[in-house]
């Protein structure tokens, strides 16, 4: 074929992906559906052309489109990697693994309950064998849900709700192809009839040895970006190598699932390439994958749709019984899922509530597309397949397609429109309408000034000010007889405001590069909790969610065990660096903050709502400075270290802006405002660099700060920091319980346990201790401990306490002022233990 027109064909193509978006908002219909028409129009018109005999002209374009080389592999190889890849680096990876639980479920589960219903289901109508059936099942059941997340963002629908549905469509894409692949063996070697044990034993097989794959893949190309850290195209180019090879290093080389080796791939290099990729390179790096992966998608849907006449040939009038079967069943299997599964995973609190109109939309919003299309003509190209599966395959593939498409993806948004899902509750419509008032007399207040500055002619002033005034009258008459919002209410939302600045903030401190692109990530994460947990919960959610941003996490006790029974202390050191870091910014993210509620929250709910919001963020602030003085008690001068290098970021995004201003002045030529910029750009690179955090020696130093070991010397000071165990543990968690047996004795060095014993209760702060007596009683414990406060304990276990009392005076006496406060006398705590007992 002529290589002129195969570019022009593919250049013309362009400019329809480029014309279907501003349609597609036109029309209100989705992105997708656009070009699913538009590209069936294209292939229709070819055919037409082709074969009418009105003219010929046409024929070399006709011929060109039609001769397209558009092979199962071309989806596959090409389009489908770029796809996961970018929607793997596209997603908020932390805060989705929080949904892990439901996202898992709803993707396997319900890939493998719409395989299983449309396979059954053929079977009985059909003549088909099963293996053939379960492999139309496992082709249609993969769902395309850009159609419905995008018209949930655009009604805010909850944004948990839709990172479900993303993280459930990328991972039932990895699942339905690793079943595809398995029936489709069966159907070339020619097993009818197989049992659900041989076709699901693989199934494991595939998706750990695609994970491995991709990992390995994935590690290894960010150990190569980091070490090519000046030279951002080459980093750039690296990450568009990697999920090609990790495909087909997972399907041709391995034998597992390469759709799961891109996800595993992607994810890797989204949870740890920001802590190695500079952050203009990291962020320059995601723009160029959002491209790929828009022309990607777009290219799929059309270059799918030019297939469908052609897998439409030869259709029956039989074979729209069989299109009806595979539509009911994969419908019924989806409403299994949506009101069966997911109202079951609620009651055991592993996933949201999702209302029954959201769930409504989510069922009728499955579309297909693509992928189904793509797996649909790998089967008709297999000459290992025997034709009338080829033929039935092709016509039910792109028959649902069809389906989906024209009457489900056309309707949706009537759909959720006809569910009430378009329409701002009643809590919003009052606050938008008293927003109105409030935002109009700002803009009065600020082109009062602006009008002044300028000295405008009075006359048109003052016409355009009595207009303005009329509109600002009447606005602020509808929000004064408006009642609507509760003062709970009016809280939450100011909740969620105040969540949402502290987003914005984070975001411009990423501007300014004073906080790491990763560090960022992680915060961003606990902000978007925040919102979730105001939405969910009000003051309460919000509060758990804020704590939830300085407690101890499982990975942290994970590491600590670690360190303690294995001596790995790299993990224990990583993360601790990391909370110091992340405590640090959110220190200085929230000092921002007071100024938001003032100068706007007051302005629209009132000044009780304003106190009580200043008095949250004050707690907040309060408990990030409690953890953060922790750290810096077990850890003397490693938060200095981090203050310094927030100080040197800070100071070499003001030079920068001072050279930009400069240029921008004409006080400096290009030449040297980029030589400027690229001596910045590697003490940049210099100032990224975290210092290492010694978890032995800190310890320590730790050990020297207490007070109750003041008169030991160096040499046992280091002996006493290697044997003591850290314990970290949240509020509320109980340390010591009532009647147990005593065998540790137990350190503050930050936070704050209370002590209950006999009805009666103390509280003990850092530098005090606890556990002593009822060892020293040799009795069981009378007394059961919890913190109230996430704290940091040292743990000594009672050979080890008696040997150092033994030798401490101060310890001695620590432990008789405390014996005395409690109404102990001294001389009972003496005693050494019996040596038969």
């Amino acid at each position: 074929m002529d290589i002129v027109l195969i570019t022009t064909v593919i250049a013309s193509l362009f400019v329809v992906i480029g014309v279907a978006e501003p349609l597609a908002a036109r029309l209100r219909l989705p992105y997708s559906v656009i070009l699913a028409m538009l590209g069936v129009l294209i292939g229709v018109g070819a055919i037409f052309f082709l074969r009418t005999e009105l003219t010929d002209a046409l024929n070399p374009v006709a011929e060109a489109i039609l001769g397209l080389p558009i092979r199962s592999n071309v989806f596959l190889y090409v389009f489908l990697p770029t796809l996961l890849f970018q929607a793997t680096l596209g997603i908020n990876l932390r805060r989705m693994l929080d949904d892990w639980v439901p996202i898992l479920v709803l993707a396997v589960v319900a890939v493998v309950v719409a395989t299983l219903f449309v396979g059954y289901a053929l079977s009985w109508v059909s003549a088909l064998p099963l293996a053939a059936c379960l492999l139309i099942g496992a082709i249609v059941s993969t769902t395309d849900p850009s159609a419905v997340v995008g018209i949930f963002r655009s009604i805010s629908a909850p944004r948990r709700l839709a990172r479900i549905i993303e993280g459930e469509s990328l991972l039932n894409d990895a699942a339905a192809i690793a079943l595809f692949g398995l029936f489709m063996a069966f159907v070339m070697l020619g097993t009818p009839d197989p049992t659900l044990g041989d076709a699901f034993t693989r199934f494991p097989l595939l998706i750990a040895g695609g994970v491995l794959t991709g990992w390995l893949a994935a590690r290894l190309a960010v150990w190569l970006m980091a070490r090519l850290a000046r030279h951002e195209l080459a980093q750039i180019s690296i990450s568009v190598a990697l999920p090609y090879l990790a495909y087909i290093g997972a399907e041709q080389s391995v034998g597992a699932s390469g759709v799961v080796a891109v996800v595993t791939a992607g994810s890797t290099l989204n949870l740890i390439g920001p802590g190695r990729v500079p952050p203009a390179a990291w962020a320059n790096l995601r723009e160029i994958w959002d491209l790929l992966a828009h022309w990607a998608g777009a290219l799929i849907f059309i270059l799918a749709a030019l297939l469908i006449p052609r897998l439409l040939e030869g259709v029956r009038l039989s074979d729209f019984v069989l299109i009806a079967v595979v539509v009911l069943a994969a419908i019924a299997a989806r409403a299994v899922v949506l009101f069966g599964l997911m109202p079951l995973l609620t009651l055991l609190k592993l996933s949201p509530a999702v209302e029954r109109p959201y769930r409504y939309a989510i069922l009728w919003g499955g579309l297909r597309g693509a992928v189904t299309l793509a797996l649909a003509l790998a089967v008709t190209e297999s000459l290992r397949v025997p034709l009338e599966i080829k033929r039935v395959v092709g016509i039910l593939a792109t028959g649902f397609t069809l389906f989906t498409l024209i009457v489900q993806g056309t309707t949706l948004r009537a759909f959720i429109a006809r569910l009430g899902l378009d329409r701002l509750s009643p809590i919003d419509e009052a606050l938008s309408r008293q927003v109105v008032a409030v935002a109009l007399q700002t803009v009065r207040e600020d082109v009062a000034r602006t009008t002044a500055n300028y000295e405008l002619t009075h006359d048109i002033v003052r016409a355009e000010a009595k207009q303005f005034g009329e509109r600002l009258d009447s606005a602020v008459k509808t929000a004064e007889e408006n009642r609507e919002i509760l003062d709970r209410d009016r809280i939450t939302l100011g909740l969620i405001a105040l969540a949402g600045a502290e987003r914005d903030t984070i975001l411009a401190r990423l501007r300014e590069r004073t906080i790491s692109l990763r560090m960022s990530e992680q915060i961003l994460s606990d902000a978007d909790r925040l919102i979730e947990g105001a939405r969910s919960g009000g003051r309460s959610g919000y509060r758990r969610a804020a704590r939830r941003g300085v407690a101890y996490g499982p990975a942290l006790r994970a590491a600590v065990w670690l360190n303690s029974r294995l001596g790995i202390s790299y993990p224990l050191a990583r993360m601790t660096a990391d909370r110091f870091e992340r405590l640090l910014a959110q220190r200085v993210i929230l000092r921002d903050l007071g100024g938001f509620i003032d100068g706007r929250i007051r302005r629209i709910h009132g000044r009780r709502v304003a106190e009580l919001l200043q008095e949250l963020l004050a707690r907040r602030v309060e408990e990030v400075k409690t953890a953060l003085e922790g750290l810096r008690l077990q850890y003397p001068g490693y938060a200095e270290e981090l203050e310094r290098r927030f100080i040197r970021r800070t100071a070499l995004r003001l030079e920068e802006r001072e050279y930009e201003t400069m240029r921008g002045d004409g006080l400096i030529g290009g030449e040297l405002h980029a030589a400027l910029v690229r001596d910045i750009a590697a003490r940049r690179i210099a100032a990224e660099d975290r210092p290492r955090l010694d978890i032995a020696l800190q310890r320590t130093e730790l050990v020297r700060q207490f007070p109750l070991f003041s008169d030991l010397d160096k040499s046992a000071s280091k002996r006493l920091g290697r044997v003591l165990k850290a314990r970290y543990v949240n509020v509320g968690d109980v340390i010591v319980r009532k009647d147990s047996t005593p065998r540790s004795v137990f350190f503050i060095a930050s936070g704050a346990v209370e002590l209950e014993s006999a009805g009666q209760t103390w509280r003990l702060g850092r530098g005090e201790m606890f556990g002593q007596m009822a060892i020293l009683m040799q009795k069981p414990r009378r007394a059961q401990v919890r913190a109230i406060a996430p704290s940091t304990l040292l743990v000594l276990d009672e050979a080890r306490f008696r040997r150092l009392l033994r030798r401490s005076a101060a310890l001695q006496a620590a432990v008789r002022a405390s014996a005395e406060k409690r109404g102990i006398s001294p001389e009972a705590l003496t005693a050494e233990p019996d040596p038969a007992a």
